[in-house]
């Protein structure tokens, strides 16, 4: 049975601050705690419903596992439906990536994209393609967040993600910067290469006006009907399928 404190705990972890404190965040349902358990990620405690108990796969001797009840989950998860399991895992340290991790792929770089369900959408789509990492700016929505961990389906557990002062960042890069911008070329007649970064910027203010001017090849995704803009994350997914089909 869960204590007070232990729920207050795990109830702290649903907000950013306590989230950073405590050096851990939450995932929901068994699918995506698999996708952690055979990754790096550290899985501290797993809190799992007795009924549900048949589904957890041979887990190793340093994760923690706690019995509740559904009355108790419903207490901890940030769902309104739970869905039998919810772990706690280490949030990995907080690293730069470096120019020879960038070398010969295409990584999304997001600027100031805000929507927790967007984030988690861009990190599976990238997961999807193939591809590796994804730079953020500093403002961008926390790859931590509940919302956006549950979006990613478990692909969080494959992709690194990085948070860097792009305008700083991007003056010391020399591989080619794509951006997505409305006065680009089409992205059917650009010529990718064999590396680059592809920005996208907020779902309502686009790219800030200091990540554009180091932008050095603007791609815009041609518009044929009269919708005023797309998506952010259906944007990552066009971008990486073109990428991808040029590519191979």
């Amino acid at each position: 049975m869960l204590s007070k404190s232990q729920i207050s705990f795990i109830k702290s972890l649903h907000q950013k601050k306590y989230r950073k404190e405590n050096g851990l965040f939450l995932v929901e349902g068994i699918k995506s705690i698999r996708e952690f358990i055979s990754s790096d990620y550290q899985i501290d405690t797993i809190y799992y419903d007795k009924e549900q108990y048949q589904h957890l796969p041979k887990l190793p001797a340093n994760i923690n596992l706690f019995e509740v009840n559904n009355v108790e989950l419903s207490k901890i998860s940030t769902l309104q439906t739970p869905q039998g399991f919810l772990a706690l895992i280490k949030t990995p340290e907080t690293k730069n990536i470096i120019n020879k991790d960038l070398k010969n792929k295409f990584t999304l770089v997001l600027d100031g994209v805000q929507d927790p369900g967007n984030m988690g959408t861009i990190i599976r789509t990238a997961d999807w393609f193939g591809f590796e990492n994804i730079i953020c700016s500093m403002d961008t929505v926390e790859a931590y967040n509940p919302k956006t961990v549950q979006a990613t389906m478990g692909s969080l557990a494959r992709i690194k993600i990085f948070y860097e002062d792009l305008p700083a960042f991007l003056t010391d890069i020399d591989i080619p910067v794509f951006g997505a911008l409305l006065d680009g070329n089409s992205i059917y007649k650009t010529k990718w290469g064999q590396e680059g970064l592809v920005v996208l910027g907020n779902e309502g203010k686009g790219i800030t006006a200091e990540v554009i001017k180091k932008i050095n090849h603007p791609v815009t995704i041609p518009r044929i009907g009269a919708a005023e803009s797309l998506n952010v994350a259906v944007s990552a997914a066009i971008f990486c399928t073109e990428i991808v089909r040029v590519k191979n």
